[in-house]
């Protein structure tokens, strides 16, 4: 169980909120308006409504407790930029901030966060890719060269060990799991066998899976 800080609770902050919570994790959850602070309370361990920019109230959250500080302020640049850098001023340990853009990511990478999160460009990929191709059904993008896909498998391979495929060694493909009516099976070795009805996922280079897949 981690503790954890997020502030900015518009839309994104709540749903981190929210899955951190389910997670077992603490939340400490900050925003300036008290009307999202009141929709976040049943989702968090805490809740304050307080300026972000403001050193001496940041300062009184005991930032150095914080396993992770999540800045996700989406509405104003200007204060999540600030709100970055005193964080880490104030001894954070691991400060994730929210970008819109690229330029934003490089002035919070340079005013203090360790990690940058595109939650619009990343879902905006998210769904070019599984909408556009009938044989996708998820795509994780792990950096700019590097992804893992679940995709459907081909005809041909129905029957046929993972070993006799040889993926591998063909297309510089791992495969990471089968998976069938939501139950994924994480065994898989040389021997296992692809029946009707699964999907596979896959993780490799982007232009590799896309070879292989015809995506």
């Amino acid at each position: 169980m981690k503790s954890v800080l997020i502030i900015g609770l518009g839309r994104f902050g709540r749903h981190v909120a929210m899955t951190l919570t389910d997670m077992g994790h603490q939340i400490m959850a900050v925003d300036i308006r008290e009307d999202r602070v009141d929709k976040v309370l049943p989702y968090v361990t805490n809740a304050q409504i307080g300026n972000s920019t403001n050193e001496e109230f940041l300062s009184s959250l005991g930032i150095r407790n914080f396993d992770v500080c999540f800045v996700t302020i989406g509405d104003n640049f200007q204060n999540s930029l600030e709100t970055t850098s005193l964080l880490k001023e104030l001894g954070a340990k691991l400060v994730v901030s929210r970008a819109a853009r690229d330029v934003h990511a490089k002035f919070l990478l340079r005013n203090g966060a360790d990690e940058i999160v595109y939650p619009e460009k990343q879902l905006a990929s998210w769904a070019a890719i599984r909408y556009t191709c009938d044989h996708i059904f998820d795509y994780i993008e792990l950096d700019d060269e590097y992804s893992v896909f679940e995709v459907s498998i081909p005809e041909s391979w129905i029957g046929r060990s993972i070993g006799d495929l040889d993926i591998r060694n063909k297309y510089n493909i791992n495969i990471m799991a089968l998976k069938k009516h939501g139950h994924l099976n994480l065994d898989i070795s040389s021997d296992t066998y692809i029946a009707p009805g699964e999907t596979m996922l896959v993780l490799g280079n982007n232009n590799d899976i896309h070879k292989c897949f015809h995506i």
